[in-house]
């Protein structure tokens, strides 16, 4: 379940900006993002393939860029603040870790106005919505 957000951010939300993401699709998505790119940077470093791996992972580090920074922009929606919030990380130290601080924050409750909160807490749900998710 967990790759399934990692999967999912490259499938269905690669350039995707808008709405909300939960803290968990942001960080399992940013810690497979991780694994994959030290693994292509190990495997850069032995073996004959070097030059190869070495385009495979600026490839990889290409293309997981708008997905990488999408995913960021809509955990922020989620807690009520803009996109543009992410540009705090270039502030030296401070910046890195108010925006680190900002990641790991709970979701608003019901909706904001970046849509309807993805954990459905306080989402005005009806009785059959509520039966359906439990069963999820």
């Amino acid at each position: 379940m967990a790759f399934n957000y990692y999967l999912n951010a490259f499938r269905f939300h690669y350039a995707d900006f808008e709405g909300r993401a939960r803290r968990s699709e942001y960080w399992y998505f940013t810690l497979f993002n991780i694994i994959i790119s030290y693994g292509l940077m190990g495997m850069m470093f032995h073996g004959e393939g070097m030059y190869f791996m070495y385009f495979v992972s600026v490839l990889y580090s290409l293309a997981s860029l708008i997905p990488s920074l999408a995913v960021a922009v809509r955990r922020l929606h989620d807690i009520g603040k803009s996109g543009w919030y992410f540009l705090v990380f270039l502030i030296p130290v401070a910046g890195i870790i108010w925006l680190l601080v900002l990641l790991v924050t709970n979701s608003q409750d019901g909706e904001n106005e970046y849509g309807p909160n993805p954990k459905g807490i306080g989402n005005n749900n009806n009785d059959d919505s509520m039966i359906q998710n439990i069963g999820q």
